[in-house]
């Protein structure tokens, strides 16, 4: 196997690049800038001239691709025609370099299911369920896949994982342990109570993540397993919870006391922290000052908002043979370990 990660620098990209060099594949990552760790091919990829040329220099041996790139936008169409055409002029551009190219794996999410749009995600989240009206990232890339693979020689599987936690984050702040752990930080410092951010009713609903080195090697098992190709796999840890539960336990971890939520606009709410984040940095001597570089707030604003329960039927993966489970929580606490370790978090 000779891998391209797109997107490299993500959380799920890195937790495909160890899962492969583990198997002992050839990886590369493709990113638009160098990857630390990582053998990095550099593009812009909504850059098709650029493209091109690079791919044909640099990884025209290319027999897996793992698509986990993303331009995010505001506007849903802006996005799903950006996003969708990115993967376009990749498989352009791999192509006109005649790379032995045989199996195309992309990540999707719960957004597929039009949670975001305020949908009440019927539970479990089956990936034959039906779709909805677009735009959406996932739809436009997936239909675009499917037409490209009718005749092409490679085929494609898509893996939906839910939130990912990872002890990385490498410039993408999109991780919920990043989140909860710089959060958790500045109570200690203020001396307030570590409280759940979101709303009431986000607290009690049921919840799922995914880890990252699960998604690694499912990602491995999606790219080898054959008589998969244009299917679709939910891909979490396969248990759940309530943030009323867990919540305890994480407090708990930081020696920290809690008490009930304060629904905050982290946002707005977070957004003059920076000085006690450097304090925190100086006093612990941690590798990043920039706050916005360890955590997106708005994601958290997501995440600690979602008033309805988010459960994906993962039955379907099991019975195609990839049955690794994994506990959430020993997951979340591992994540706040690595990020420890990284000097990310005090």
């Amino acid at each position: 196997m000779k891998a391209l990660i797109a997107g490299a620098s993500g959380i799920i990209g890195h937790g495909a690049h160890d899962a492969l060099k583990k198997h002992g594949a050839e990886v590369k990552g493709l990113g638009r800038r160098s990857i630390e760790g990582i053998d990095t091919v550099t593009v812009d990829l909504t850059d098709a001239e650029a493209t091109e040329n690079t791919i044909r220099d640099q990884a025209a041996d290319t027999t897996h691709l793992f698509y986990a790139a993303l331009a995010p936008d505001t506007d849903l169409s802006t996005e799903a025609k950006r996003n969708a055409q990115m993967l376009d002029n990749l498989l352009d551009a791999l192509e006109q370099a005649n790379a032995p190219l045989t199996r195309v794996v992309i990540y999707q999410g719960f957004k597929i299911y039009g949670i975001h749009l305020g949908t009440q995600v019927p539970t479990p989240a089956r990936e034959s369920d039906p779709s909805h009206m677009p735009p959406n990232i996932y739809q436009a890339q997936e239909a675009m896949l499917a037409k490209r693979a009718k005749s092409a020689e490679w085929d494609y599987v898509a893996l939906r994982p839910d939130v990912v936690v990872s002890g990385n984050i490498n410039g993408n702040p999109m991780n919920i342990a990043a989140v909860i752990g710089a959060f958790a930080a500045i109570s200690r410092e203020l001396g307030v109570p570590l409280r759940y951010p979101g709303s009431e009713a986000a607290y009690h609903v049921l919840m799922q993540t995914t880890d990252a080195a699960l998604l690694g090697e499912a990602s491995l098992w999606a790219a080898e397993t054959e008589g998969i190709g244009g299917e679709a796999f939910n891909v979490t840890n396969g248990d759940i919870f309530r943030w009323e539960r867990l919540w305890q336990d994480i407090a708990a971890y930081f020696d920290l006391p809690s008490a009930s939520p304060v629904p905050l606009d982290l946002e707005q709410h977070m957004a003059d922290k920076q000085p006690v984040w450097e304090h925190i940095v100086e006093k612990h001597g941690l590798a990043e000052k920039r706050l916005e570089r360890v955590v997106q707030w708005g994601f958290g604003n997501f995440v600690f908002n979602t008033e309805t329960d988010v459960i994906s039927d993962v039955n379907k993966i099991y019975r195609h043979g990839f049955t690794r489970r994994c506990d959430s929580r020993e997951s979340l606490f591992a994540a706040f370990d690595r990020l420890r370790e990284r000097n990310i978090l005090p």
